[in-house]
């Protein structure tokens, strides 16, 4: 019970800093929203010329731009909270709750990717408003394609994690990031190498499931295996990564200092 207080009270703080801050969630929506006209009147144009900037259409900018928002939020999300908890000084305070700082760490994703759902659903009505694209929208297929095509990249977010707690700035870094995974969400999916990268076999299922209507049932029993197996790899890898950083932190005593 102690766990769904710990998690119920994330949640809550994140609606409540939503609530709280009207005009800084708005203009973040516009902002995206802005950057997303941007790209479609850029894919328009192209596509007057007979070029197809984004392999399949419109529906792969809608689908793509989505999962890179919430790529975005979920790689920087908790790096961010770390950096902000230890220039408060806060960070020990949370090592000191019962249940441990790695339950809190991972309900703090938990928490993040629902309220993600919502920020990015409501980004993805205007895109669809905008484009006149308006896709299927199967949540029981989405919701679980979408965890694990995300997965991987909160192992990216607990690696970047993990730096933060040893070197306390790493937002240079972000900045990078953030346009490697553009490309990965267009890599052709046939080869085993591309499947085996995050983001792109899964943007590639999510795009089955809004454009083409299929489910988890339809979906190719391989691919799915090859998301989970790639899913668990990469999430795996970014917690031993924030293990190593963490006991490095407490061996330098950097938890207290920023």
């Amino acid at each position: 019970m102690r766990r769904l207080y710990t998690f119920s009270a994330l949640l809550i703080r994140f609606l409540i800093e939503i609530k709280r801050y009207p005009f800084n969630t708005l203009s973040s929506l516009f902002t995206l929203y802005l950057v997303f006209l941007l790209l479609f009147a850029g894919a328009k144009y192209a596509q007057g010329f007979g070029i197809s900037p984004f392999g399949e259409g419109l529906e792969a900018l809608v689908v793509g731009y989505l999962v890179w928002i919430f790529a975005l939020i979920a790689y920087s999300d908790l790096a961010w909270e770390i950096m902000r908890e230890a220039q408060q000084g806060t960070l020990e305070q949370l090592y000191m709750c019962p249940l441990g700082f790695r339950f809190v760490s991972i309900s703090w994703v938990l928490a993040s990717f629902l309220v993600s759902c919502i920020f990015s659903g409501a980004l993805l009505l205007l895109m669809m408003g905008t484009t006149g694209r308006f896709l299927r929208l199967p949540l029981g297929t989405l919701i679980p394609l979408l965890f694990l095509t995300l997965a991987p990249v909160y192992g990216i977010g607990f690696l970047m994690a993990g730096l933060a707690l040893v070197f306390k700035r790493v937002q240079a870094f972000f900045q990078i990031l953030q346009f490697v995974f553009v490309p990965l969400l267009f890599l052709p999916g046939e080869t085993w190498w591309s499947k085996a990268l995050p983001l792109s076999l899964g943007s590639r299922l999510i795009r089955a499931a809004m454009v083409e209507g299929q489910s988890l049932l339809t979906l190719p029993a391989r691919d799915l295996g090859i998301l989970v197996a790639t899913a668990a790899f990469y999430f795996g890898l970014g917690l031993a990564v924030f293990s190593l950083c963490e006991r490095i932190a407490k061996d330098r005593g950097l938890l207290a200092h920023y």
